[in-house]
């Protein structure tokens, strides 16, 4: 089992930046892959970001590439999103999430990913 606390959001213009953090309690294995998805109101999840925790391999979707990085500090069994450049399209719940079974083709699907966090609101005004 693992819990995931997702902190860092609000309320911010658009060109600024904003960084999330999830801090995982219980244990990260070497093979998991934590994930960045958000969630818009009326609209589906959709991955943000994934990075494999020993390869340190990342992935991110095309509407947040060269604008946004995922890193993770393996002492503290955090993972951060740092989002720069942000748009009022960006505005949605962010959640990440780990999965205990990652390959570099399902790191984008959320429906692969075991544990969840409750989620951190991102508003983005224009």
């Amino acid at each position: 089992q693992v819990q995931l606390v997702e902190s860092g959001g609000g309320l911010v213009q658009a060109g600024t930046s904003l960084t999330l953090s999830c801090t995982a309690s219980g244990t990260i294995y070497s093979n998991d892959a934590i994930g960045w998805f958000r969630q818009a109101p009326t609209k589906e999840r959709e991955f943000v970001a994934a990075i494999r925790w020993r390869l340190n391999d990342k992935i991110y979707a095309d509407s947040v590439k060269d604008r946004f990085t995922i890193s993770r500090d393996a002492a503290k069994n955090t993972v951060y999103l740092q989002m720069n450049s942000l748009k009022p399209e960006d505005t949605a719940v962010y959640y990440c999430a780990v999965d205990r079974s990652p390959t570099r083709a399902t790191m984008k699907i959320s429906d692969k990913y075991d544990y969840w966090g409750q989620g951190t609101q991102v508003t983005i005004s224009s």
